[in-house]
């Protein structure tokens, strides 16, 4: 059996919050690979959050 919960927030919102998140971690992370690689998913997260904002937007019209 699936559990299943309500989000409480949009998609794009915990996107947002997650790079947020990670961004305010890097900052007390010292320069080096995991530094670099919790900036790279606060991009990606952030970049995920800006495509779904457009595929949800009113203005994107189907192809004709």
């Amino acid at each position: 059996m699936r559990r299943r919960f309500t989000q409480t927030s949009t998609l794009e919102q915990r996107l947002r919050e997650e790079a947020e998140r990670l961004r305010k971690q890097a900052q007390g992370t010292p320069p080096g690979v995991e530094r670099d690689s919790l900036l790279h998913r606060a991009r990606q997260a952030e970049t995920a959050s800006h495509v779904t904002d457009w595929l949800t937007s009113k203005e994107l019209q189907p192809p004709t």
